[in-house]
């Protein structure tokens, strides 16, 4: 392993933390911040433990260590494979699907079905170089940008982390709510998530309160709606891990509700002078699902 790396253009980060994870992106992401702590990271011949340490252009990093690396294990190599992709926008720059229900993005361990990534680039035929920007769970669906190359894909990345995009989800979710722009803030993973939801609709079927809701989220986190919404008693429907199986078996039934019902419609962010609006239909499951509910 390379152990001393010059801040160049291409590799840029502003974030010390942010380069050693993209230029050193075979060791654990763990060790990366254990040999921060533990001084083994020096910059232009200082010690450095600041995850937050502003590099510049010139810089040198160095890792000062002699021990055993913690290296990621290797990922399953990834190929081209045909895949159904419902593609609602393209450009020289990005291209943005409606995910599916059930397709993971990525392969992972065990994952034998076709993957959003190997998908793409069977859809790329070589004209470019996807690069996943943000990512979405394997059941939830909805808009997921593509970067068409590594140094686009760092730079969505970089305002995706900044927070200066806006990102729109519908729920469906247990219980009647109430009202326009309601806040719901919690600390998860020791990081602050926030959220703002407006109800739209109401139902109820075989006694078990309904809300459907507009999300517009503001941080990052994992799971985050869905642990959200578990928090105040109001889990989304259709998910067995924060919600609740036995109303969920009851949806499946009457409804057809095979999934949690989580679905990214909406993204908006500005790149390279131009303003990006992302917009996806609900998946036919879903449309399906409320259908029923308002016979």
């Amino acid at each position: 392993m390379q152990k001393s790396i010059i801040v160049k253009e291409g590799n840029y980060y502003k974030r010390l933390d942010k380069f050693l994870r993209n230029n050193y992106e075979n060791l654990k992401l763990g060790f990366i911040y254990k040999l921060l702590r533990k001084g083994f990271v020096y910059v232009n011949g200082k010690r450095v433990k600041k995850q937050d340490f502003v590099l510049n252009i010139g810089d040198k990093v160095e890792i000062r260590y002699n021990g055993p690396l913690e290296e990621r294990k290797k990922e399953k190599s990834i190929l081209p494979r045909p895949l159904d992709l419902e593609i609602i926008f393209e450009d020289k720059n990005i291209l943005a699907i409606n995910k599916p229900n059930g397709v993971s993005v990525h392969p992972g361990t065990g994952e034998e079905k076709v993957t959003i990534i190997e998908g793409v680039l069977h859809y790329a035929n070589g004209e470019f170089e996807p690069h996943l920007v943000h990512r979405l769970d394997k059941h939830t669906s909805g808009v997921l940008v593509i970067a068409k190359n590594k140094q686009i894909a760092r730079e969505l990345t970089e305002i995706i982390r900044g927070r200066n995009i806006l990102k729109k989800y519908q729920a469906l979710v247990l219980g009647k709510l109430k009202g326009e722009k309601n806040k719901l803030e919690d600390i998860l993973d020791d990081k602050k998530a926030v959220l703002y939801y407006d109800v739209l609709n109401t139902y109820r079927i075989k006694n078990i309160p309904l809300s459907l809701v507009d999300i517009e989220l503001k941080t990052g986190r994992k799971h985050q709606i869905r642990r959200q919404f578990a928090n105040i008693g109001s889990p989304v429907a259709g998910d067995n891990i924060y919600g609740d199986f036995e109303k969920n078996k009851i949806l499946k039934r009457f409804v057809g509700l095979k999934r949690y019902f989580l679905h990214s419609y909406y993204l908006e962010f500005d790149y390279k002078n131009k303003r990006y609006t992302l917009m996806a239909e609900l998946t036919n499951d879903l449309k399906k699902v409320l259908n029923r509910l308002e016979r």
